[in-house]
């Protein structure tokens, strides 16, 4: 196994924030640190972790709120999500006020993200999918080797994500799970944004809204 996997449940929404560390030089990626940072710091060294960047596979409050403070405490470029997320990126702020979050800053991304772009963790390179439906710029993370993928807010455990915000879409959702992601194969298991891991096969075969028997 290439990458050591840690999730923190972090925020009142419990959002799984990912730490991924490549196991032979111990460099990490923190990836969407939505808040609650002392416990991803907490976790962070109890790995032996050496953090080197932070992604983000969208940007909504939940996902993104802690990304700017972690940045300027630990001095780590921000990568990701795709460009089209920028306007939630932009609205941090009001997103705090909205969900009753505390006061959370905006930030610009180091570098954004595009399909079929690579970011390395260590010595482990993940694949970029860009993800569209549930926000416009969602994106996800793929580590083939490891046969693993970071999917955010595009499918969980029997549901997928919502597309009732601005720039949501249901279709394109749907399009982006079963054009993008299944493709990759039955036995991938993802890391979603919140509740239990799953399979691409077990959602292709239970998941109420993607499931191949609709079709």
């Amino acid at each position: 196994m290439s990458l050591i996997v840690a999730t923190v449940p972090v925020t009142p929404f419990q959002q799984n924030c990912t730490i991924l560390m490549c196991k032979k030089t111990h460099k990490a990626a923190i990836v969407d640190p939505g808040g609650d940072l002392p416990l991803i710091h907490a976790k962070l060294k109890e790995l032996g972790a050496v953090p080197e960047k932070i992604l983000l596979t969208h940007a909504h409050i939940d996902h993104a709120g802690g990304t700017a403070v972690l940045a300027r405490e630990l001095s780590l470029p921000i990568i990701g999500p795709q460009k089209e997320d920028d306007f939630w990126i932009q609205g941090l702020p009001q997103q705090a006020k909205m969900f009753g979050f505390p006061q959370v800053d905006s930030f610009e991304p180091d570098q954004w993200l595009n399909d079929k772009d690579t970011v390395t963790v260590g010595e482990v390179t993940l694949n970029v999918i860009h993800t569209p439906g549930h926000t416009p710029g969602h994106v996800v993370f793929y580590q083939p080797e490891q046969q693993l993928a970071l999917v955010g807010d595009v499918i969980f455990s029997g549901s997928i994500g919502r597309t009732d915000f601005p720039k949501g879409d249901h279709a394109t959702l749907v399009a982006s799970i079963r054009e993008k992601l299944f493709p990759l194969g039955d036995d991938i298991e993802f890391i979603c944004g919140h509740g239990p891991n799953s399979t691409f096969g077990r959602e292709r075969q239970t998941n109420p809204f993607v499931a191949d028997h609709r079709g």
